[in-house]
């Protein structure tokens, strides 16, 4: 190799040396921006999730108010004539939460006699799975946690605002009592009633 081969190559890598260092600048500004972009969207999925947070509570909110809205009014409509399917009934107990040794259990409305038993289930906007789970889980439980009751007849009701034909057919087939609300019974208390 010549000198000005020599030459020629030393200067070649001292250009290259000095890109290198122009690509080490320029990357390490491009990785100083994508970590402040990171920072950014980081704090954007912070305030994302407080916001998602605060929409969850207040949608639970709802489907609660929802849900004690139903149960008031069946509990309401049912105690003024505790009977279903002809079945008269002395006791009717609203949100039963009994608690034992044997479980812990959840019973929207629950109707007794000396011999008949009655759980009612309560949905703002009923689904089949709501009668499923009647059905197949919350008479068993019930008998669990009240073994003294195992001998009494449980009858079944899905009280709901809102059906469709399918759960009707399907509460039908299966024997479970349909409660629905009926716009024409409504308690009106009007004795202080004046004109404007």
């Amino acid at each position: 190799m010549t000198d000005n081969e020599l030459k020629e190559l030393v200067a070649g890598l001292a250009v290259s040396g000095a890109e290198i260092k122009a690509m080490q600048k320029e990357n390490a500004a491009l990785q100083k921006k994508n970590e402040e972009q990171f920072a950014r969207t980081d704090e954007q999925m912070k305030r994302t999730d407080a916001t998602l947070e605060r929409v969850g509570i207040r949608l639970g909110n709802i489907s609660d108010n929802n849900g004690a809205t139903t149960e008031d009014y069946f509990f309401n409509s049912l105690g003024e004539k505790p009977e279903l399917g002809g079945v008269q009934y002395d006791t009717i107990v609203k949100n039963f939460m009994p608690k034992s040794k044997r479980g812990q259990g959840e019973f929207d409305i629950v109707m007794f006699n000396g011999e008949n038993l009655a759980l009612i289930e309560c949905k703002y906007k009923a689904h089949i799975s709501n009668v499923e789970k009647l059905i197949t889980k919350q008479v068993d439980s019930f008998k669990k946690l009240f073994p003294n009751y195992a001998n009494h007849h449980f009858y079944l009701g899905i009280a709901s605002f809102s059906f469709y034909p399918e759960l009707e057919k399907f509460a039908r087939e299966n024997g479970v009592a349909i409660l629905k609300q009926k716009g024409d019974i409504v308690v009106i208390e009007a004795d202080n009633l004046k004109a404007y």
